[in-house]
């Protein structure tokens, strides 16, 4: 996973869409939000609170808004970050810069703004005890790296990883993904890093 020095060089990085992020950055940029980096990406903040991040895919670029559920979206035009899972965070895609309205990006954005200074949060539902998936837990009993990594990660990160191995249905698809999950489990990342692979 490509980790940027600063916002400049994520920019840089992405060539495809650096004309698109730049114009993004300079609507931000009239807001108050303070820019820094976080899960490889820009992101923007009130008092250290995420209110949106920038980032960039393979065949779309845009913006995260981190209580995007809250915000009126009178264009409907953002979309659930991971469908069925996902409660607050919204997605806003472009392909092109032309396709960037400066007026109603920076209304998205002010709204977003407002809607962090007033404390307002989608209600996120109390969840049961997290259950180990059983061929989960045998490779953590002969991959001890694997699990002291896994101990050393979030709670919400583990529920996502157990839930990512239970869900699957054939012994093919639970190797699959077990072969995918565990060096990034070992590199310390969490699930979301494979859906932003994705895009």
């Amino acid at each position: 996973m490509y980790n940027p020095v600063d916002v400049d060089d994520y920019i840089m990085h992405h060539v495809q869409y650096e004309d698109m992020l730049h114009h993004i950055r300079s609507i931000i940029k009239q807001t108050d939000l303070e820019e820094t980096i976080k899960w490889y990406m820009p992101t923007y903040t009130i008092k250290n609170k995420n209110v949106i991040s920038m980032c960039a895919f393979k065949n779309h670029a845009g913006l995260w808004f981190h209580q995007g559920a809250l915000l009126s979206d009178p264009l409907k035009v953002l979309q659930n970050a991971q469908e069925g899972k996902t409660k607050a965070m919204r997605h806003w895609k472009f392909k092109d810069a032309r396709e960037i309205d400066h007026e109603q990006l920076l209304a998205y954005i002010q709204e977003a703004i407002e809607n962090e200074k007033a404390g307002r949060r989608v209600a996120m539902s109390k969840k049961p005890p997290m259950t180990m998936p059983r061929r989960l837990a045998l490779v953590f009993e002969i991959n001890k790296k694997a699990a002291k990594a896994f101990q050393g990660l979030t709670p919400g990160r583990q529920r996502d990883y157990a839930e990512y191995i239970s869900s699957a249905k054939r012994e093919s698809t639970i190797e699959k993904r077990l072969s995918i999950i565990i060096p990034m489990i070992e590199a310390g990342q969490g699930l979301e890093e494979l859906y932003r692979k994705k895009g």
